[in-house]
């Protein structure tokens, strides 16, 4: 499946669409499975934040409170 790129003129209003090509497809792909990459980290280091809070049966904000 082809990806399309648009570009718009900014000072002609002039917009145009195109295929990506094979670099700027592969930069897509790549850029793509470091964004899952990252969202997975993040949801697993808040996952853990929760479960710490949980275990030590405060909440975000008395948490802040005793480091701040």
């Amino acid at each position: 499946m082809s990806k399309i790129v648009r570009e718009v003129n900014l000072l002609t209003g002039e917009t145009t669409d195109r295929e990506m090509t094979e670099e700027e497809s592969l930069a897509y792909e790549e850029q793509q499975a470091k964004d899952v990459q990252l969202i997975a980290e993040l949801e697993q280091k808040t996952a853990k934040k929760a479960a710490l809070l949980d275990k030590l049966g405060i909440t975000e904000d008395e948490a802040k409170l005793l480091l701040g």
